[in-house]
């Protein structure tokens, strides 16, 4: 006996299905597969005053990398100026030329001094061979000013560190989909779903996932129209505690009511999906996307139960988050296998025959005939006959009147639809 289905997975060589137009040329994504936008923006006005505008924002989305040299320069560049400051004060009030107990700044004769001056006054070093005298008004209040200066930079260096370890994007990550979605039937209905998991031993407190098809259509004008289509997600409310399969019944309404395989081989959309939610250990909303191509859509295939329980806890197998199983499912569209379902005969119950008492047959109309017999699955017929005896000839009107039975085949299509 055939075995249902298989193990597969997503690194086995499966044939593609070949289409009669030829292989379409390959769409840049909307969305990457790790949730970023695939967009660039060209000549956006004044784009350098709005980043600096929103400096926190700006700092907190750029490289680690930039931030530390822009934080580096800060520091340093601040150095130098009060460094500058210092060595002009020197100059003017003459400690430079001589070496006497009135000077503005102790132990500052030289450029280099001035800057070693600075340097320990805003870090707070204070070695003791440099000070500040009274003196020189002016540079009390340059050292004053300094240090303000100083407290301010150290805010919002700690600030955008702070900031940017505790982004949303690295929460995000730790929240991923399946590399692939999947098409088979549930409840007798054809059904598109695909999975997403927490990583992390912390429960999210409450999730909302969300689904879209995004066309783009190229007019030959140049015009590039972008259309976006919401899926209805069954229990689109989720609490992340375990992986969860996500499902959308292809139903009428649905954009993937009438497609088939063949249709979805050929067609060019992305379907977008997203998962938003809290985390409950910062309290922060958070959200993970993916987009799934007409390639990545498996057509036929089931996820792999990954949880299993036990007698203290249930235990959760991530390695087989990504793998599928082939099952039978029909490579008709949700449209056809609708209508075909409505055209089967209904399951019927046969009573038990009982001696008093005989069915009697109902009348029925010519084109019920023709309906039922255009419907009827064919049938095994079965003869007993005795080893004694030779094996007889039986005609067709006498085949009623022998020992038969009747085996249909399943109620499933035909293997020209499977």
């Amino acid at each position: 006996m055939p075995k249902p289905y298989e193990s597969v997975s997503r690194n086995d060589n499966i044939p593609a299905l070949k289409i009669e137009n030829g292989p379409h040329p390959k769409r840049s994504r909307y969305v990457r597969k790790e949730g970023s936008c695939n967009v660039v923006f060209r000549h956006v006005p004044e784009e350098w005053l709005l980043f600096v505008t929103d400096i926190f924002t700006t700092l907190v989305e750029i490289r680690w990398r930039v931030m530390f040299l822009i934080f580096a320069l800060s520091y340093i560049l601040s150095w130098l100026f009060f460094g500058i400051l210092y060595w002009i004060i020197a100059l003017a009030h003459g400690d430079m030329q001589k070496h006497t107990d009135d000077a503005c700044v102790y132990k500052v004769h030289s450029f280099t001094a001035a800057f070693l001056f600075s340097l320990e006054t805003q870090t707070t070093i204070g070695y003791g061979f440099r000070g500040m005298s009274e003196n020189c008004m002016i540079a009390i209040i340059i050292v004053t000013v300094q240090d303000v200066i100083s407290c301010f930079i150290d805010t919002f260096v700690i600030g955008i560190v702070v900031a940017k370890m505790a982004s949303a994007r690295k929460r995000a990550q730790t929240v991923g989909f399946s590399n692939c979605a999947v098409i088979n039937l549930r409840d007798g209905y054809l059904c598109l779903s695909w999975r997403v998991g927490d990583f992390r031993r912390n429960h999210l407190v409450e999730g909302t996932a969300r689904a879209q098809i995004v066309n783009s259509t190229v007019h030959a004008t140049g015009k590039l129209d972008v259309t976006y289509e919401d899926l209805v997600i069954q229990q689109k409310d989720i609490v992340l505690v375990t992986p969860t399969t996500i499902c959308h019944r292809i139903e009428p309404g649905s954009p993937l009511y009438k497609m088939s395989l063949v249709d979805l081989r050929k067609s060019d959309f992305e379907l977008v999906v997203s998962f938003t939610y809290t985390d409950d250990t910062t309290g922060m909303l958070h959200q993970t996307r993916t987009s799934y191509t007409p390639a990545e859509i498996l057509w036929g295939q089931l996820f792999q139960e990954m949880i299993r329980a036990s007698r203290r806890h249930y235990r959760v197998d991530y390695m087989l988050f990504n793998h599928t199983a082939k099952v039978l499912v029909p490579e008709v569209s949700a449209e056809t296998y609708e209508h075909k379902k409505q055209l089967r005969p209904p399951s019927r119950h046969s009573p038990r025959h009982s001696p008093r008492s005989s069915p009697r047959p109902s009348p029925k109309s010519p084109r019920q005939n023709h309906n039922e017999n255009f419907l009827k699955p064919p049938t095994l017929m079965v003869e007993h006959v005795n080893d004694s005896n030779p094996e007889p000839t039986v005609s067709t009107s006498q085949a009623g009147n022998q020992n038969q039975c009747t085996l249909p085949l399943p109620d499933v299509f035909t293997t020209a639809d499977m």
